[in-house]
């Protein structure tokens, strides 16, 4: 009795934690809303960080990440979804795919342009991409590192944490210099805020500082 008993509990157990998710979406970015209390990670899809810039055909920055979150609250913000479990990542988010009024979000985010396929993880909505790409729609439309791009060059302190403020001091054996860009060194420069190192708005705040200008 108690083997049947223990095979039972093993058959009920992954049924529970696959369960159906539904509750009222609240938008965090372009691929990631909570649902009620749970945050979850949309399937397949991957959008611009928050902090994102994309350029025009003219080169002027756009906010991009926060332009793809804001048509994301427009479309599906405060309205119920119905998401179905798929995984969990590694940041302990359940990643699912949502629906609202049977409008599967990632498809239809995708299909807008607000976000990109996110092939690694499935090839779900590849054809949505392509379909927007073609058409010019949404993110599109303009220049941008893909995000996965993006959030690499964050982690190695190669992205200004505002987009302003782009110029690296950095600390070496040669003391404390600071590189702007177009310098033959600023890409390769890495910002280690852990080491003393800093970004800084102008030449004069980095100055003031006590960094002085690379002669590279």
């Amino acid at each position: 009795m108690l083997r049947l008993c223990s095979v039972l509990v093993l058959l009920v157990l992954p049924a529970m934690a696959w369960a159906d998710l539904r509750g009222v979406i609240r938008v965090i970015d372009a691929d990631t809303v909570d649902v009620g209390e749970t945050r979850v990670r949309l399937h397949a899809i991957d959008a611009p960080e928050q902090d994102q810039l994309c350029q025009t055909d003219q080169g002027a920055d756009f906010a991009c990440g926060v332009w793809a979150t804001e048509r994301v609250v427009d479309a599906f913000g405060g309205q119920r979804a119905v998401c179905h479990q798929l995984d969990i990542d590694r940041y302990g988010r359940l990643v699912a795919k949502c629906a609202v009024q049977g409008v599967d979000m990632g498809q239809h985010i995708v299909r807008e342009g607000w976000a990109f396929a996110y092939r690694r993880y499935g090839l779900d909505y590849d054809l949505e991409e392509k379909t927007a790409y073609v058409a010019g729609r949404g993110l599109h439309a303009f220049q941008l590192q893909s995000p996965t791009q993006f959030r690499q060059a964050q982690v190695k302190g190669r992205v200004p944490p505002h987009p302003s403020c782009t110029i690296k001091g950095n600390i070496s054996d040669k003391g404390r210099v600071f590189h702007v860009p177009g310098q033959k060194f600023y890409q390769r420069t890495e910002i280690q805020e852990a080491s003393g190192e800093r970004w800084f708005c102008s030449e004069a705040e980095a100055m003031r500082a006590g960094w002085r200008p690379s002669s590279h």
